[in-house]
């Protein structure tokens, strides 16, 4: 058995359904389970409609008109879509009467998207010869707790999802289950959304769950790149990744799978592969639990603009008991996240990425020691092999040197595949191309 997810652009239309489907057709003997997101641009359609409801008004038309046209477009009857649009439409009928919009309630309204995108898929596999069942992630098994707007799954998951799924496993069911990701239920019986990288974290908790032979995730890239081709035009496949280097890839600007979604498979090591929907024959990127084979000094090269260092000094308070505890604290306070950290003997330097105003923690940091605030900063980061850290450093800072810029903070990621450092966001492009150059060559 393998799970494969697709999201919204995959099945942004008729023609790009047609398209998905014909590869879960290719893979139907290995007994695939079908994640999907929501059509193209539904959940935007799905909260311009909540916003025009505050108003008083009901208007479907966006969401309707994508969905009609796509069914008619596929030749497919859509009673059970029908179905949902009515239900959407009471929904926002009851939102326009009360002037409200809760976060339960946006929930439920966003659900819409998921719900109707696999209703979709499944008449149009059906249609065309490919038995196939639809399911609300409720229906397999998923259970939430009741954070809504981001969820977070219960640990009874691993035994609700193989007791829904085991007769597809086995073989015993002969219908492709085409799943919704994203959403679940909680205890109450009310809809939830699973928050960032929540599609993938659906596709990843049925992989581990189910022991899948894999996890595939389709994009429209060949797989995980040793950089971004949009900065590094002959940026190559990566074709083994371990989750901590994926993770750290994500985390620092790449487009690979949110981290937190690889937390079911780092449980019993199911991989996940990357894949190209484009060029389905080419294997993609693996992500596993540690590399088959030797690991290479560099496996890529990221980075994350539009970032805020702040640089704090202290002769007074660094090196007491608590200061940290103290500055971390105000961070807390004020609902912000620090990404990068290095320290000294009497000061502390750290990136955070927020469009919040921050003259109350500047504040409130300056309560313990004198504060400098710099924008426009890059996170350069190198994915690497840390136990090798003097030959990768020596030939970063050999390019840099070239290039004539100035490294503004370095820190060593405490999972031990990553470096990072700081630089002005104007400098940040020229960097990663000359280390990707300085690493992997000119081809």
């Amino acid at each position: 058995m393998i799970v494969m997810k697709f999201g919204g652009s995959s099945v942004a239309n008729a023609e790009r359904i047609r398209h998905v489907a014909s590869i879960i057709k290719t893979y139907a003997d290995k007994r695939p389970a079908v994640v999907l997101s929501a059509m193209g641009d539904t959940t935007d359609y799905l909260l311009e409609a909540a916003d025009l409801a505050l108003t008083g008004k009901v208007d479907i038309s966006n969401v309707e008109k994508l969905h009609r046209d796509t069914a008619k477009d596929l030749g497919v009857a859509i009673d059970s879509v029908n179905e949902l649009l009515d239900e959407l439409k009471f929904l926002l009928t009851g939102i326009s009467m009360l002037k409200e919009l809760t976060k339960r309630t946006r929930d439920y309204l966003v659900s819409f998207g998921e719900r109707l995108s696999v209703r979709m898929m499944a008449a149009y596999l059906n249609a065309n010869g490919v038995p196939a069942k639809f399911y609300d992630a409720w229906d397999v098994g998923f259970v939430s707790d009741s954070n809504f707007m981001s969820a977070e799954l219960l640990d009874e998951v691993w035994k609700t999802i193989p007791a829904h799924l085991s007769d597809y496993a086995k073989g015993k069911d002969k219908n492709i289950p085409i799943i919704t990701g994203f959403i679940a239920k909680d205890k109450n019986g009310y809809i939830t959304t699973l928050g960032r990288g929540g599609s993938d974290l659906s596709a990843t908790m049925i992989g581990a769950a189910m022991n899948a032979d894999e996890v595939q995730t389709w994009k429209d890239v060949e797989g995980i790149l040793t950089a971004d081709p949009r900065t590094v035009k002959n940026a190559r496949t990566v074709a083994e990744v371990t989750y901590d280097e994926a993770a750290e890839l994500a985390y620092f600007g790449a487009q690979v799978l949110h981290p937190r979604s690889m937390n079911p498979c780092r449980v019993n090591g199911t991989p996940v592969r990357v894949k190209n929907s484009y060029n389905i024959d080419f294997p993609g990127s693996v992500i596993v639990a540690k590399h088959s084979g030797e690991r290479p000094p560099v496996t890529a090269i990221t980075s994350k603009k539009n970032n805020i260092v702040i640089d704090l000094v202290s002769t007074r308070m660094i090196g007491l008991p608590g200061f940290l505890a103290h500055v971390f604290n105000q961070f807390l306070k004020w609902e912000i996240s620090i990404d990068v950290i290095a320290t000294s003997e009497v000061s502390v330097s750290l990136t955070i990425n927020t469009d919040k105003p921050l003259d109350g923690l500047k504040a409130d940091l300056e309560r313990y020691a004198s504060v400098d605030i710099k924008r426009g900063k890059s996170i350069v980061t190198i994915i690497c092999d840390v136990a090798r850290s003097s030959e990768i450093l020596q030939s970063a800072f050999k390019v840099l040197s070239e290039e004539k810029v100035n490294v503004q903070m370095i820190s060593q990621g405490a999972s031990k595949v990553n470096i990072s450092f700081i630089v002005d966001d104007a400098e940040a492009n020229t960097v990663v191309k000359a280390l990707h150059k300085a690493y992997f060559g000119e081809n």
